[in-house]
């Protein structure tokens, strides 16, 4: 599984961040970086991944295979 991120969506909230922050993380201009953009998230990461897409406040993040 792969997230793609609406950047224009994100408004920073960080939520994504709490919820996997093995995944995402917020750099000091509040832009969302994605550790596996290019790549298959790894299965151990999954679940948290899949609650950050559903913590995001505005949908800026969704599931794609």
């Amino acid at each position: 599984m792969r997230i793609s991120v609406n950047r224009s969506r994100c408004e920073g909230h960080g939520l994504c961040t709490q919820q996997a922050p093995a995944v995402f993380s917020l750099d000091d201009n509040t832009e969302l970086n994605q550790r596996f953009e290019d790549t298959d998230i790894p299965a151990e990461y999954l679940p948290a991944a899949r609650a950050a897409i559903g913590a995001c406040p505005v949908a800026a993040l969704r599931e794609r295979h």
